[in-house]
């Protein structure tokens, strides 16, 4: 701002900040006792998550605020990728059998239904795979 001979008013307000951010100094200074507690968890229970680490800090007795922690732990990288499902491998099924002729395949199923009155009802359906044909 000093070589375009404009006031830090008018620098401020052509970047599009506020004056306060100009002057702004962070004091990390504060962090370096969670970021020890931090790291020292993390090495005693790897498999940890922010959750349990931030409970074993509570029975510690350290009284920080939760989303100031949780900055900090992601500020180390200490946040644990998701496991993935497990995929089955992968089963080659038999084909279904084509009947030949009639009692050769069956196939069984039930059902269940609703009446007007509200009772319901079920059905032990069996079918002959051939014709279609049910008993």
């Amino acid at each position: 701002m000093t070589e375009h001979q404009a006031s830090e008013r008018r620098g401020c307000r052509i970047i599009g900040i506020s004056r306060s951010l100009l002057h702004y100094r962070p004091n990390t200074g504060r962090d370096i006792p969670v970021i020890e507690a931090l790291q020292n968890l993390a090495y005693h229970y790897p498999a940890y998550g922010f959750g349990l680490m931030f409970n074993k800090l509570r029975q510690a007795g350290l009284s920080w605020n939760k989303k100031r922690v949780y900055r900090i732990y992601h500020q180390l990288k200490l946040n644990l990728r998701r496991k993935g499902k497990k995929r089955l491998p992968n089963r080659n099924p038999r084909p279904l059998e084509v009947p030949v002729n009639m009692n050769h395949c069956w196939s069984v199923d039930f059902m269940s239904d609703a009446l007007m009155d509200g009772r319901r009802f079920r059905l032990f359906n069996v079918v002959d795979d051939f014709n279609r044909e049910a008993l």
